[in-house]
């Protein structure tokens, strides 16, 4: 048996869960509302404040579809409640970023400003001059919104300018006078 599967999801309190037919499920929380289906060989069931993902048996297209519908469910759960965050720093001479009603303008060493807007279920908020912080209740649209920012002006290995991941570390180049033996 899956271990991640097994384990039943708790529902906060706030939180309404509805399971409809086709495997269509509906989390209802205080950051907003996730809709998502599944595969129809997965069990979905709500038992009171709990949620049971089962499987009908061992296959193992069964087996690998237990852990992730479960965890699938567990995000959207956890989505609604806490929300999910990316958090993105920009470094370079002259780079920076601002916020400007729904719109993130960002300096990024081009002719011309790159503008970015909040979308219906992402906002985008800039904390500082050199900081992107994505933040949401769908942890792939974050994701995925993070990696778009990110996508224009990736940090380059020689003077790490560029856009990248808070968490992300950035393998570093020697120039072409480092690498000349005498």
């Amino acid at each position: 048996m899956s271990r991640i599967g097994r384990k039943p999801i708790a529902i906060p309190a706030g939180v309404e869960v509805t399971v409809e037919e086709g495997n269509v499920v509906t989390v209802k929380g205080p950051l907003g509302t996730l809709t998502h289906q599944f595969h129809p060989n997965m069990n979905i069931a709500v038992d009171g404040a709990v949620i049971h993902v089962t499987r009908p048996n061992d296959e193992k297209l069964n087996r690998s579809l237990h852990g992730l519908t479960r965890t699938l469910v567990d995000n959207m759960v956890t989505g609604v409640t806490k929300g999910f965050s990316k958090t993105l720093d920009v470094n370079g001479v002259g780079y920076r970023v601002q916020k400007q009603g729904k719109q993130c303008i960002m300096n990024l060493g081009f002719s011309h400003q790159v503008i970015v807007e909040d979308t219906d279920d992402i906002t985008i908020e800039c904390p500082s001059q050199n900081q992107i912080v994505v933040k949401g209740c769908d942890k792939q649209k974050v994701g995925q919104f993070a990696a778009e920012i990110r996508e224009k002006r990736p940090p380059e290995p020689y003077k790490g300018k560029g856009i990248k991941y808070a968490d992300e570390v950035i393998r570093r180049k020697e120039g072409k006078t480092g690498g000349k033996k005498k």
